[in-house]
């Protein structure tokens, strides 16, 4: 879907080289990108910012709304359709960072600068989110219409599943967002405001913030008299009560408010072109120790869970002196045959770097399976520059895909090696692209293997989730009851990347066994999630909770260091009024609910995350979401007794609303059959055609295809490179040439009748 989106753009932009701006040009026209300047057509127009784009299915109709070319008419139509990027007239960013969460807010003006006034095309907006984006919403203005996306319940979305179009809206990629907004007249500026939220990412003492920012030259317009004004709002509340120091923005910003934990900064500026990087910003808000906070919030008036809301903190300093976690570790990796390729030698050089990073004193062992488990050892390997080396040549060697998916088996085998563990963490690092028929019951067993146990630190599963056919929530699930981490992706771009965030964060752990005093003399309270994972120096841990009573006034936050000695921390306990806890903390939430849920298979609790999500606006398992369009029409003025009579103020316009479903944004629950048949990973997988579909696509797109490409995208290429006395003098030399052809067949079939009499 990706490369044909961007094939799609790369077609629009050689196409609007018909449209002529006139002398006052303020920019060179849109230029393609050169083979030396990107590594594949899909990266270089993929977008890198909001974007909207004019789908153009009839060449015809691209034209400058303002000032007409009357260009030769072009033949065939583009199959499939066109995308021409919009000019932006106006952009504003408001970025709102509180904890480790920010809630960013777009808001532009784009024109269809490309299209016929008289003409009209779809338009597509296109929005790429940062780090674990989800998006909130899209509010759309155009004259007498307008669009906002709702989310509603799945059992009404499924009522509506049969009138949804592909293109309508929909994950182009897990993080680029589209939505269409049908037939807009050329020449019509769109009004748009779309909103996501974000994590921010945490690295040695530092918040780092990334939002897709970076726009093309071409959406700059290219008229001089069109004011280009870019606006910037950023607020920092870091909670901390402790100064914010920013240490470095893409962006010059001004700073207009400083106090306790908060920091407020913007810009607002005419450029001459708009910007050309990402928006990031980095701070800090934490001392060289384990510090921590606790916010406490009245439910809001409106919300699903009247019970109050407290939330923690726990941040891991910029250093840590204390001696550091003797660490057991085991990875257990799938090499299903749906890993073969790609998948299989990310994860290879995943293991092989985090081996590396390990101490002396650690020991690690490895585990395949497939429908048979393969050890590296039978026991647990102390590490050493040897035993490493082992490790990364038995990899080589057997890490070889086989037919099945057998989870319990291997998971059981690492538990037992871990049994006897004492002094040190215990951990399993745990790989898989594929969901299996007994999940719940896996979870069963190892929740009571995990429990059994006699040590004082139990092993951590950390889960790792490759593709959309593995089940994302029952991995968290088997995460959850350990303390564990998991992370997932969706796509084999990124795969060895986010197995190395998973992968440091088990592997730099600095607090263990936390539990928060005294809690549990309140009447009633629940933690999300229930058992609080480890800090780690990588990550701050951030946590939610509702509760019912009078909330202690000392509150202090206890765990385990690295040499096991028990270690204390006071939590500031304050008030927190401004700070939108529930939005903060929505999808973190709602994943950890539809976990639960699907374990305990709980019809309650389902109706309670599609209650959540239509309050938040976080797209869930069990919401889905639509568009809603409404147009503003004018009453026709009644004729009575010859005479018209006209409507009253309040009459003149009505509103007439229209639902537009879009896809199920939902990952689902695994495929347990893609898993069987060994179907590789990926995101947004098409059904494979039959051969009857496949020739009669081949047969009726053949003369379409070679009508694009010779009268449509040869005349567009020819006639914008030829000036007025070069027309006249080819229309000549043609009508003279078929003149003479015509003179010649008629000699032909005069010659020819001759002969016969």
């Amino acid at each position: 879907m990706a490369e044909d989106f961007a094939r799609a753009v790369e077609d629009g932009l050689k196409l609007s080289k018909r449209i002529y701006f006139g002398n006052d040009r303020a920019v060179a026209a849109p230029r393609l990108a050169t083979p030396m300047e990107r590594t594949s057509t899909a990266q270089a127009y993929l977008p890198s910012s909001p974007m909207v784009y004019a789908v153009i299915p009839d060449p015809g109709i691209v034209d400058n709304p303002d000032l007409p070319s009357y260009q030769p008419h072009v033949h065939g139509r583009c199959d499939p359709p066109a995308l021409i990027p919009l000019q932006m007239n106006a952009i504003e960013l408001d970025v709102d960072c509180y904890l480790d969460t920010a809630l960013v807010t777009v808001t532009g003006t784009w024109r269809v600068h490309c299209v016929k006034g008289s003409k009209r095309c779809d338009c597509r907006i296109a929005i790429p989110t940062g780090e674990h984006g989800s998006i909130l919403g899209v509010e759309v203005e155009i004259p007498r219409k307008s669009y906002t996306t709702q989310l509603i319940t799945a059992q009404d979305g499924n009522e509506l599943e049969k009138t949804t179009h592909p293109q309508s809206g929909g994950f182009l990629k897990p993080n680029i967002f589209t939505l269409t907004v049908p037939q807009v007249d050329g020449g019509t500026n769109l009004s748009i405001k779309m909103s996501w939220s974000q994590k921010l990412t945490y690295n040695e003492g530092q918040f780092f913030l990334d939002v897709p920012f970076n726009f093309p030259e071409y959406v700059t317009p290219a008229v001089k008299k069109i004011s280009k004004r870019e606006k910037i709002y950023l607020s920092v509340d870091a909670g901390t009560g402790t100064e914010v120091l920013y240490k470095g923005c893409s962006h010059q910003l001004k700073e207009k408010m400083r106090i306790a934990g908060t920091l407020r900064l913007s810009h607002e500026a005419d450029v001459l072109k708009w910007s050309n990087t990402d928006f990031s910003f980095s701070y800090t808000a934490s001392s060289s120790n384990i510090v921590g906070g606790l916010f406490l919030q009245s439910a809001p008036v409106h919300d699903v869970d009247q019970r109050d809301v407290f939330s923690f903190y726990l941040f891991p300093g910029k250093q840590q002196k204390t001696k550091a976690f003797k660490r057991e570790v085991v990875f257990v990796v799938d090499v299903s045959k749906s890993m073969t390729g790609k998948p299989l030698e990310d994860v290879n050089n995943a293991i092989s770097t985090a081996l590396s990073k390990l101490s002396p004193g650690d020991s690690f062992n490895i585990i395949t399976f497939s429908d048979d488990t393969s050890l590296f050892s039978t026991s647990m390997e102390l590490v050493t520059p040897d035993s490493v080396e082992r490790g990364v040549e038995w990899m080589n060697k057997n890490f070889v895909v086989a037919d099945g998916t057998n989870m319990l088996p291997p998971l059981e085998k690492a538990v037992e090696m871990l049994s006897n563990t004492r002094g040190s963490v215990p951990m399993i690092l745990f790989v898989t692209d594929g969901s299996v028929e007994d999940e719940r019951h896996i979870c069963t067993v190892m929740k009571k293997r995990l429990t059994s146990g006699g040590a004082s630190v139990s092993p951590r599963i950390h889960t790792f989730g490759l593709g959309v056919f593995c089940n994302h929530y029952f991995l968290q699930t088997l995460s959850n009851l350990s303390r564990g981490q998991h992370e997932s992706v969706y796509n084999t771009d990124h795969i060895k990347e986010r197995l190395d965030k998973l992968f440091t964060r088990a592997l730099s752990t600095v607090l263990l066994n936390i539990k928060i005093d005294p809690l549990q003399n309140l009447d009633e309270v629940e933690v999300y999630p229930s058992n609080i994972p480890d800090l780690t120096s990588s990550s701050p841990l951030m946590i939610y909770g509702r509760y019912r009573g009078k909330f202690p006034e000392n509150v202090k936050a206890n765990g385990l260091l690295g040499d096991l000695s028990s270690f204390s921390v006071e939590l500031t306990v304050q008030s927190s009024k401004d700070m939108p806890l529930d939005k903060v903390f929505a999808k973190n939430v709602i994943d950890l609910l539809t976990a639960e849920a699907w374990l305990l298979e709980d019809k309650q609790l389902k109706e309670k995350i599609t209650k959540l999500s239509i309050q938040t606006g976080v797209p869930s398992e069990y919401t889905r979401m639509i568009q809603l369009e409404n147009t503003q029409e004018a009453s026709k003025a009644s004729d009575t007794g010859g005479k018209k009579k006209t409507a009253s103020n309040g009459e003149k316009q009505k509103m007439i609303s229209r639902t537009i479903p879009l896809q199920n944004f939902g990952i689902g629950f695994g495929d347990i059959t893609a898993t069987r048949e060994n179907v590789p990973p990926g995101h947004g997988e098409q059904r494979a055609p039959d051969a009857a579909e496949k020739f009669v696509k081949a047969a009726s797109s053949c003369c379409v295809s070679l009508c694009n490409k010779c009268c449509c995208m040869s005349c567009v290429q020819c006639c914008t490179k030829l000036n007025d006395q070069c027309v006249l003098v080819f229309t000549q030399l043609f009508t003279a040439l078929a003149c003479i052809a015509c003179f010649e067949c008629c000699t032909n079939v005069c010659c020819a009748c001759g002969g016969e009499d």
